[in-house]
């Protein structure tokens, strides 16, 4: 029967959330069955014929707390019907018995109410006692988030000895006498302004948001003002920060550390297993809580207020919207992904082969998961717009076209010709997507190099080339990139780099994390090449693959 079924699905998820029907070594039960209904062991499983009619009326499962106390109703429905059908007969119930919390279930379909909150959550398990008990520590307060005053000063980055204010970095005398400058102290107006749509749509009953923002616009120190905002207003008690890279990780924890590390304790969870609990922020890799299922083995839904969701199109796509899901409250996406980037694009003539067919399911799902149903972000700040305010450059793009990539663009795509082993006139046609994959063009590679060098910006203080990354289309290709302008550098620059110039930093590569922050922090493979008290990395040039970010911007 439906009935049956459901009831033992109910009775499996208890069971695996630590709840009990009879007393054990771990502690005494803590299930019961309402109104006054007696079970014994062997009729447990005989309950479910019916389980929603008895001679005394409805039965629901009424969950206690460790003093025995009456904790969360539960209300289990048959597989036939929804479990939102007993959404009003649970909150009356959960009233009566003086119960903030409420799951409603078919066995395969469950919702986690905090009534205090608002509207059910769908969830995948059901939470644990002590996820719970932590959790009914946090009560939310809706109306202090939105009246909390975001001032500049909101959160600071640290600043440490030797480092130039912004105010005196514009003074061009002063520069010479610093060796590190810190740009970027207080937040900027729309980063602000971002925090303050958050505040806007929490009023308007939404806990989901999207922020969408350039790449160099600062999301990460956002995400930690609206972290403390959270936090400090009492809405919640833990952040989990997603990301999809190992390099974001450290990075996001960095982040925090500067700006939240004297009112709050970050953690990456794979480094600290047992130590998390403890703390106010989560980071972690979407990945390492996929393997082996682990956000359902060591996590309770309830275990986090708020989860953000950084680089969100891709952290939250395929088997990573599992974990997204798991857990309850509010969601936070971060993107830099701009939607105008498929505005050229059909979605009525979609072809798999084109990239951007990928890549438009996934923003629409993102938009479709935080909220924005039509299209529009909470908060949405442009490469435009941060050129327009003066934080960001447009970038230039330089004609580097060649006879062979002139052809390789064409229809009918670079046709090479050559002999076969039978010494045979051979010809065959390559595309764009084909080039560095299956075509190898030294000339070319030699051509991009050289236009990268004589085009690329210089250090405004050494002269140098600055530092600058270059995207390969594969790991061999990013191997032959870093060859070519090392050559290159040591006949502009003789003596100075020995082969340090440009440095490949892939997966293939021993200590490539580490490169990142090296990188970032201006001593990659060393440091002073032009000017002896000039803090500078000596590696200029980071060749890796994908277009992807892997550091945040740097002022030299």
């Amino acid at each position: 029967m439906k009935e049956a079924a459901a009831r033992i699905k109910i009775n499996k998820l208890l069971e695996n959330a630590g709840w009990r029907f009879f007393a054990d070594a771990k502690g005494p039960a803590n299930i019961r069955l309402e109104p006054s209904v007696t079970v014994k062991t062997q009729d447990l499983d005989a309950l479910g014929e019916n389980f929603e009619k008895s001679s005394k009326g409805f039965i629901d499962f009424l969950l206690l707390n460790e003093k025995s106390f009456p904790f969360i109703v539960l209300e289990a429905k048959a597989e036939d019907k929804n479990p939102l059908v007993g959404k009003e007969q649970a909150r009356k119930y959960a009233k009566s018995q003086n119960c903030r919390f409420v799951i409603l279930s078919n066995g395969n379909l469950h919702y986690f109410w905090d009534l205090e909150r608002g509207n059910p959550y769908v969830i995948t398990a059901f939470p644990t006692p002590t996820s719970v008990t932590g959790y009914q520590k946090s009560v939310p307060d809706p109306k202090r988030l939105i009246e909390e005053v975001i001032d500049d000063d909101y959160v600071v980055l640290t600043q440490r000895p030797g480092y130039l204010s912004e105010a005196a970095w514009k003074n061009e005398a002063e520069r010479p006498r610093f060796i590190e400058i810190n740009s970027l102290r207080f937040l900027r107006p729309y980063q602000k302004k971002a925090i303050v749509a958050i505040q806007q749509t929490v009023k308007k009953g939404s806990d989901r948001f999207l922020l969408e923002m350039a790449t160099g616009t600062g999301k990460t120190l956002t995400a930690a003002a609206i972290i403390k905002l959270f936090l400090r207003t009492g809405n919640a008690r833990r952040v989990l920060f997603l990301v999809d890279r190992l390099e974001l990780e450290d990075q996001a924890l960095k982040a925090f550390k500067k700006v939240l590390a004297n009112d709050y304790k970050s953690v990456i969870y794979k480094e600290n297993r047992d130590d998390w609990r403890h703390a106010e922020i989560v980071v972690t890799t979407v990945q390492s809580l996929l393997f082996n299922n682990k956000y359902q083995q060591l996590f309770s839904p309830t275990d986090f207020d708020l989860v953000i969701s950084d680089e969100a199109h891709r952290s939250i796509g395929g088997n990573a919207r599992a974990v997204f899901d798991y857990f309850i409250g509010y969601k936070l996406g971060l993107t830099a992904t701009p939607r105008d980037y498929l505005k050229k694009f059909s979605k009525d003539t979609p072809t798999t082969k084109d990239p951007r067919e990928f890549e438009r399911r996934l923003l629409l799902d993102t938009y479709r998961t935080f909220g924005c149903d039509d299209g529009q972000p909470t908060y949405r700040y442009s490469l435009l717009d941060g050129v327009k305010d003066g934080f960001l450059i447009n970038p230039t793009v330089v004609d580097a076209r060649s006879e062979v990539t002139t052809q390789l663009l064409s229809d009918s795509g670079f046709v090479a010709q050559f002999k076969d082993e039978n010494g045979d006139d051979q010809e065959e046609a390559y595309k764009q997507r084909e080039f560095e994959k299956r075509f190898f063009s030294p000339a070319t590679n030699q051509l991009f190099c050289k236009i990268f060098l004589e085009n690329a910006l210089r250090d405004p203080i050494s002269g140098e080339i600055g530092k600058s990354i270059v995207f390969a289309v594969s790991q061999n290709h990013a191997a032959k990139l870093a060859q070519v302008l090392n050559e290159m550098a040591d006949r502009m620059f003789p003596g100075k780099y020995s082969s340090d110039f440009a440095v490949q930093v892939t997966s293939q590569v021993d200590g490539a994390q580490q490169h990142t922050i090296n990188f970032t922090n201006n001593n990659l493979l060393g440091s002073a090449n032009f000017i002896p008290t000039y803090k500078t990395s000596k590696a200029r040039v980071c060749v890796t693959v994908g277009m992807k970010r892997w550091w945040p911007p740097t002022a030299n």
